[in-house]
Parts: C-alpha cells; sequence; structure tokens
C-alpha cells in the first residue's frame, strides 16, 4: 500500500513556525509530484502546496503564499512543509500525498492512501 507518514505537527503561538515532515512508505517518490493537503475543524480537506517530480512548486490555497514553503530531498525519500507565521486559522490536520502531476493531484485526488496526518494547532 502506497502511503506516507506525516510528522513535525504540533501546538504552536501565532505567528510561530512548524517544520511537517512527509515520509514516503512502499515506493520511491522521486518521480511523482507531492501535494500537502489539510483538514480544519469542520471543514473539507483542501490543497496547500505541492511540489513537482523536477522541483518546481504550485500553491493550492491562496492563503499560504509567502508563509508556506514546500521542499524535497529524494535521497531520504521525503517531502517538507516548511509553515511560518502561522495564523489560527491554519489549525488542522495536514497529509500528504502523491500524483504523477500536481494538475492531476488536485483535480483527481492521489493515487496515494491516506495516512494518519499530523495535527498542527495555532493558538495562544
Amino acid at each position: 500500500q502506497l502511503q506516507f507518514v506525516e510528522s513535525g505537527g504540533g501546538l504552536v503561538q501565532p505567528g510561530g513556525s512548524l517544520r511537517l515532515s512527509c515520509a514516503a512508505s512502499g515506493f520511491t517518490l522521486d518521480y511523482y509530484a507531492i501535494g500537502w493537503f489539510r483538514q480544519g475543524p469542520g471543514k473539507e480537506r483542501e490543497g496547500v502546496v505541492c511540489i513537482s517530480y523536477s522541483g518546481e512548486t504550485t500553491n493550492f490555497a491562496d492563503s499560504v503564499k509567502g508563509r508556506f514553503t514546500i521542499s524535497r530531498d529524494n535521497a531520504k525519500n521525503t517531502v517538507y512543509l516548511q509553515m511560518n507565521s502561522l495564523k489560527p486559522e491554519d489549525t488542522a490536520v495536514y497529509y500528504c500525498a502523491a500524483e504523477a502531476g500536481c494538475d492531476t493531484l488536485m483535480v483527481q485526488g492521489p493515487f496515494s492512501s491516506w495516512g494518519q496526518g499530523t495535527q498542527v494547532t495555532v493558538s495562544s
């Protein structure tokens, strides 16, 4: 089963930072686009940001532009999400997922299975 293990979440004050990690399990992520998604309390899951196999990034959510940065380390089979200037509205469970390309990921959803996610809570 192709899925990810997300980690790095926690409780942080508004304005703080966190770095999330997404480790691939059962496959090599070198040739895939990887996206971060999130689901806030009482909300639908939404796409946040994506990175293609070649390293190009695509923002799915305007609200995170300039604050969130996605990166990948293929040698470690891991994708990261650096989150700065966090806001209470960023509170959510964060997930990662894979597809052939970022456009396909956003439109059709992932071929990988959803993992457990990692909880991010932004609160004073």
